[in-house]
C-alpha cells in the first residue's frame, strides 16, 4: 500500500464497495474500502468514474459522509437522478464486492477542524445533508463540548437522510441539536419548522446556540444544497448579522 502522505489526490484508486445502506428511497450510502487510504477533513469530497465497455466515461463528486477518523473507508451517499448518467448506475447496479474507481480527497473552503472551534451552525438543503454529517460526527468524536446545531430542510419526513443518526444526535445532550424544516409535507403532530429557511429561522438557531453556548459568539456557519437553498440561507445569514467571513457554503448544481 502506498503512504498516505505521498499519494496525491489527483491519482485514480479503486475502492471496493463492502456495504449499502438505504438511507430513503432515492438515496443510499455506499460505504468504500480504499486501496490506498488517504486522510481527510470533514467537508471534502471524492471523484468516482465509471468506464463503459466501449471506452466511454462518466465521473461525478460525492461528499463523504463518514468522520475522518477511519480514512481506509469512506461513506459516499448517492441520491438518484433518473436522468443521470451516475447515480442510477449506482442504485441499479452497485452491490458489495464490486470495485469502483475514486479520486481524492479534494476541496477545502467548505470543511472544519476542531481547530476551528464554534460555536458551529449547520444549513441543509435535501442532500447538503451529506458533508455536513461528516462534520458533525467529527465534533461528536474530537470536540463534543463544541456547541452545535443542526437546522436540516427537506420536502417531506420521507426525505430526511440519516433519520436514525440525527434522532441519536438530537438526544445527546446541552451541546448539540437538530432542527428540521418539512416544507411540503408534515406528518400529524409535527412541531418543527414548516417552511423554507429564512431569516426568523435562522435568528431563532442563532439564539438557540447563544443559549447552548452561554455566550454571544458568532457562529462558524456552513451552508450546502442545491443552489436557491444555499442563496437563501447565505442570505438569511448574513441579515442576521452573520459576517461574510464566517459563512462557508456548497452547492448541489444539476448536471451541466
Amino acid at each position: 500500500m502506498q503512504d498516505p502522505a505521498a499519494a496525491p489526490a489527483t491519482a485514480w484508486q479503486l475502492a471496493t464497495v463492502e456495504r449499502v445502506t438505504v438511507e430513503t428511497y432515492r438515496a443510499k450510502t455506499f460505504t468504500l474500502r480504499l486501496s490506498e487510504p488517504r486522510p481527510f477533513r470533514a467537508g471534502q469530497h471524492y471523484d468516482v468514474r465509471l468506464t463503459a465497455p466501449d471506452g466511454y466515461q462518466a465521473q461525478r463528486s460525492y461528499s463523504v459522509a463518514s468522520a475522518p477518523n477511519d480514512f481506509a473507508r469512506i461513506d459516499l451517499t448517492v441520491e438518484l437522478i433518473p436522468d443521470g448518467e451516475v447515480s442510477p448506475y449506482f442504485h441499479e447496479v452497485v452491490e458489495p464486492g464490486d470495485v469502483l474507481e475514486v479520486r481524492g480527497p479534494i476541496g477545502g473552503p467548505f470543511t472544519w477542524t476542531p481547530d476551528l472551534d464554534g460555536p458551529l451552525l449547520l444549513l441543509a438543503g435535501g442532500s447538503g445533508i451529506v458533508p455536513l454529517k461528516s462534520i458533525l460526527m467529527h465534533r461528536n468524536l474530537a470536540a463534543p463540548d463544541t456547541p452545535a446545531l443542526l437546522l436540516y430542510s427537506t420536502r417531506g419526513p420521507e426525505d430526511i437522510i440519516y433519520r436514525k443518526f440525527l434522532d441519536t444526535v438530537g438526544r445527546r445532550g446541552a451541546d448539540v441539536a437538530v432542527r428540521c424544516s418539512l416544507t411540503r409535507r408534515q406528518p400529524p403532530g409535527w412541531i418543527g419548522y414548516d417552511r423554507r429557511v429564512d431569516a426568523d429561522m435562522v435568528r431563532e438557531c442563532v439564539d438557540e446556540l447563544v443559549s447552548m453556548n452561554g455566550r454571544d459568539a458568532v457562529p462558524l456557519s456552513y451552508a450546502c444544497g442545491p443552489t436557491g437553498f444555499v442563496e437563501a440561507a447565505a442570505d438569511a445569514l448574513l441579515s442576521v448579522g452573520i459576517a461574510e467571513s464566517a459563512i462557508r457554503t456548497e452547492r448541489f448544481g444539476p448536471t451541466q
